[in-house]
């Protein structure tokens, strides 16, 4: 890093704040970018600027869109009476890589958390429940964490939304399929135990 412009190093060290990447990593990855500027340098620098003017959080769900309102919210056949909540954008982008849920979702910003001074109001609870109020929704999935943040969460909605009389429910939790029990932590043992089903 020495013979590095200054430049570079500041390149280096803002890829090191990235998820997922320390300084040996950020160094690898500027390095690789730096011998292919002109196949992957120029064209990523142009993407970043691009996203960085036009990405804007949805006005409805708090997705990321190009527009006000996202492609989710804005098709009509995304229609239905439930509403998907969940903590940030990943979790929506990972429940739609599945494919196994094709109705609206409501992103909260994050999970309740006393450690980290995250209050009701510091997250999309008030618009949630205003969505449930206004909406034609009659239930409400509960797509959150199995943590003690996520579960405080998931308790701290239930309560907010028990006037509206919609019905709440959360994703099961349990073993995986593939899982096998001597891989799995005992609360996810005991969390499948207790979600059991007949046959």
């Amino acid at each position: 890093m020495a013979d590095a412009g200054r430049e570079i190093a500041a390149l280096i060290d803002q890829m090191a704040r990235l998820p997922g990447l320390g300084p040996r990593s950020a160094r690898r990855l500027v390095l690789h970018l730096l011998k292919r500027r002109g196949q992957t340098m120029l064209p990523l620098g142009q993407a970043l600027e691009h996203v960085a003017r036009t990405a804007r959080d949805c006005a409805v769900c708090g997705n990321i869109a190009a527009a006000e309102i996202c492609d989710i919210c804005a098709d009509p056949a995304r229609g239905g009476a439930g509403l998907c909540v969940v903590a940030d954008v990943a979790d929506l982008w990972a429940l739609e890589r599945g494919g196994a849920f094709r109705g609206r979702y409501h992103v909260l910003g994050g999970l309740l958390s006393a450690l980290d001074a995250v209050g009701p109001e510091d997250l999309r609870i008030p618009a949630l429940v205003a969505r449930v109020a206004g909406e034609e929704i009659t239930e409400v999935i509960l797509a959150l964490d199995a943590t003690v943040d996520g579960q405080t969460t998931a308790h701290y909605i239930a309560e907010a939304l028990d006037p509206t009389g919609v019905a709440v429910t959360s994703l099961a939790q349990g073993v995986p399929i593939g899982g096998e029990l001597d891989y799995l932590d005992d609360g996810t043992i005991t969390a499948a135990l207790r979600a059991r089903r007949s046959l």
